[in-house]
């Protein structure tokens, strides 16, 4: 297959996955908020690991801004940006496309749908799920979605599964959100851009012409 019609390989095993992803972060965004109390403030959850990490991390406030770092946008979206390039650079204008389209339709949906719907209030913006989250962990499975190396998608599984906790403890530390937030936000952003891939990826399929024999 051309550079240019490259897709991840459509195995069974990946079929049955990528529906029971969604089907697993659906649960997970929606089962976090029950716990919330009446007021939409901490649970038992955030404020014990809130404690923890103020008692541990708090001497090193440097450290905090830190760890949120991969969530800014000076992070992600030439992260977001340059894979888009690369895919184009090869001519893959289906995986072009969904690294723009994926990430920024969960960000939209999060912003204008799932925030207000739960509507929990932090400082003077609406904290769950966290947008930052939502924003990082879209992109990231927006790449490891199109990616057609198996290696660079446990890559960059891996990658997330440990800048995720550093993120969280950043967030918590400088007082943007609450652990649950960015649980929810994980969630939320894997079950949307999984949730749009398939149908996606389908109509790159079925637009795309045979390889030359």
């Amino acid at each position: 297959m051309t550079r240019s019609t490259a897709h991840p390989p459509d195995t069974p095993a990946r079929q049955a996955a990528l529906p029971a992803l969604i089907l697993a972060a659906v649960i997970v965004t929606l089962v976090v908020p029950q716990f919330f109390p009446a007021d939409g403030g901490p649970t038992g959850f955030d404020t014990a690991l809130d404690g923890h990490i103020h008692s541990s991390f708090d001497g090193h406030q440097w450290l905090y801004r830190v760890l949120v770092a991969p969530s800014n946008n000076y992070i992600a979206i030439p992260l977001q940006l340059g894979s888009a390039v690369w895919f184009a650079y090869r001519r893959q204008w289906w995986a072009t496309g969904f690294m723009i389209i994926g990430p920024e339709f969960a960000i939209l949906v999060n912003t204008f749908a799932l925030k207000p719907f739960w509507d929990r209030q932090l400082h003077h913006y609406l904290a769950y799920p966290s947008g930052h989250t939502v924003q990082l962990v879209a992109i990231v499975t927006a790449l490891a979605l199109v990616s057609a190396s198996t290696r660079a998608r446990i890559t960059l599984v891996v990658g997330m599964a440990v800048v995720l906790p550093a993120v969280l403890v950043g967030m918590v530390g400088l007082g943007y959100h609450h652990p649950t937030d960015v649980i929810g936000g994980t969630a939320a952003a894997v079950a949307m851009v999984t949730a749009l891939y398939l149908p996606w990826r389908y109509l790159a399929l079925t637009r795309t012409p045979p390889p030359p024999r």
